[in-house]
């Protein structure tokens, strides 16, 4: 792994091999390199440490994987949209990848990078891509308007704490990622692509 680009910062690199890991964190990579076949740069920069790992995969993996009202495409597109509007270059690498794969429209996640209003969004997507831009962009804008707009194209008030927690996760990473100038792994810039027609 040697000269592997992760991040800017001294801590935690090089980034080790799986065998100097204690026995939790090697476990979690291990999962990873099963699931996606690589184990996620931000998993290897928060690898230094168990505590900050744990943290990091536990929170992660409540709001990303866990039971929701909200589709994991649905999380991927608040992904996004949040990362768009906040210039992330790992997110927008990663979760890009993640939205044209579960929606199998490469165009998709193309255009949520990008500028979400392009996009072949229904209104229930819509909706909540709006309300995370606003959370993202003026968070202290917030009204009830907004979680009534959410309301009406079909969300629970439990599908709108999902959104805002997903929206704010996101926020806060970005902010990290970009602050370390966190490196997406390459498998992400051609994943889910599709094939050029012949």
């Amino acid at each position: 792994m040697g000269k592997e680009k992760v991040h800017a910062l001294e801590i935690g690199l090089p980034v080790p091999n799986i065998e100097d890991l204690s026995e939790e964190t090697r476990k979690y990579w291990k999962i990873c390199l099963e699931k996606l076949g690589m184990v996620p740069n931000v998993i290897k920069a928060y690898s230094f440490d168990d505590t900050h790992l744990r943290g990091f995969t536990t929170l992660y993996n409540t709001l990303m994987l866990g039971p929701s009202g909200l589709s994991k495409l649905e999380r991927e597109m608040i992904a996004v949209v949040v990362s768009s509007i906040n210039h992330c270059y790992y997110c927008l690498v990663a979760h890009g990848a993640a939205v044209r794969d579960l929606s199998g429209r490469p165009e998709l996640g193309e255009s949520l990078v990008f500028n979400y209003r392009y996009a072949d969004l229904d209104e229930r997507e819509r909706t909540m891509v709006i309300f995370s831009e606003k959370l993202t962009r003026a968070p202290y804008d917030m009204v009830e308007a907004d979680r009534q707009s959410l309301r009406d194209a079909g969300f629970s008030d439990r599908d709108i704490w999902d959104i805002a927690n997903v929206a704010g996760f996101f926020n806060m990473s970005n902010r990290v990622a970009s602050a370390v100038h966190l490196m997406p792994n390459p498998e992400y810039h051609t994943a889910a692509r599709g094939k050029p027609e012949d």
